[in-house]
């Protein structure tokens, strides 16, 4: 099955609220896309900037991934960090990884 593919409206509203986020949390391109990638989700430059401009659409997985990735600053480091260790499936001596300077 292909993944499902978000057509953006004639106005671009999606790829347009995806570049204003992303400089509002003062993220770079080139760094979305390596958020991304660390996800396990395909993404170039070259395919954020063509998103961005309203000259492609956009994959429904990429769509959650760029959402996920930019969404934890809305409610801080000290959020997520709760929210993995009152995880249900957390179990003693799990390993636990965070990413500096993110």
């Amino acid at each position: 099955m292909t993944e499902q593919k978000i057509k953006q409206d004639h106005k671009g509203t999606i790829g347009k609220n995806i570049r204003k986020i992303r400089l509002s949390h003062k993220i770079g391109q080139v760094d979305l896309v390596r958020k991304v990638l660390l996800m396990g989700v395909p993404l170039t430059r070259e395919s954020l900037v063509k998103i961005e401009r309203v000259i492609q659409h956009i994959q429904l997985l990429l769509l959650r991934a760029i959402k996920d990735s930019l969404d934890w600053r809305e409610h801080g480091a000290e959020h997520e960090i709760n929210q993995v260790l009152n995880h249900k499936h957390l179990d003693p001596g799990s390993i636990i990884l965070f990413h500096n300077d993110t």
